[in-house]
């Protein structure tokens, strides 16, 4: 039946007493979807901030296992090595590469998402990326762990032309993820000219041979 008016607001009131008093929803179904909705998004949530950080920190990973493996070979061998005057002190290093690192890998995250994570679309872009930083990652142990500079030549070569590939696939998809990468172009030119550098001043030096 219909009610009246009076019934209606003490109806009303009794409602919103319920709701202050947090005792329960005038509508449970409302509610538990509200509920159902909240914990969806929380979850969603959840999972971009793990994508995020597991993005960001890869490239670090191999970086740092390069690092560790041939952290003896740095004072030992690197040192005496004929360099140019223009080569970066060994400090900045660690520091250059944590923050390329970082910006590497959010970058690709960005990518990564806007594609819609691993579809088809994904393929290409993401395959150039990781394809560079499998030789990223694989240069030291040539300079460092083999001291094959000839290798580690041709391999910083190649990281060069997927790097760049790989800028050009990310600029149509995401254009900042595509400019986070230009820090990294920039410091592989000067690696690259480093590299190059050592190679030819360096002819005595054979792979494997010891000081």
């Amino acid at each position: 039946r219909y009610l009246g008016k009076t019934e209606l607001a003490v109806v009303w009131l009794h409602s919103s007493s319920r709701r202050s008093a947090g005792l329960a929803c005038p509508t449970p179904f409302l509610c538990s979807t509200k509920s159902r909705r909240h914990k969806a998004t929380s979850g969603h949530r959840g999972r971009m901030w793990a994508y995020t950080v597991g993005f960001t920190v890869l490239p670090h990973v191999g970086g740092f296992l390069g690092w560790f493996i041939n952290r003896k070979e740095i004072p030992v061998w690197y040192e005496k090595l004929k360099k140019p005057s223009w080569c970066p002190s060994r400090k900045m290093f660690p520091v250059a590469w944590t923050v390329l690192y970082t910006g590497m890998g959010y970058a690709s995250y960005l990518v990564w998402n806007e594609l819609g994570g691993c579809s088809s679309k994904a393929i290409v872009p993401m395959g150039l990326y990781g394809a560079q930083l499998a030789l990223n990652w694989a240069w030291p142990p040539f300079f460092f762990g083999a001291r094959n500079l000839r290798m580690a030549l041709i391999d910083i070569l190649c990281l060069d032309a997927l790097a760049i590939g790989t800028v050009c696939s990310w600029y149509r998809i995401h254009r900042t993820a595509a400019l986070l990468l230009l820090p990294y172009l920039g410091w592989l030119a000067m690696a690259t000219c480093l590299t190059i550098r050592i190679w030819k001043d360096n002819p005595e030096q054979k792979p494997g041979k010891s000081e």
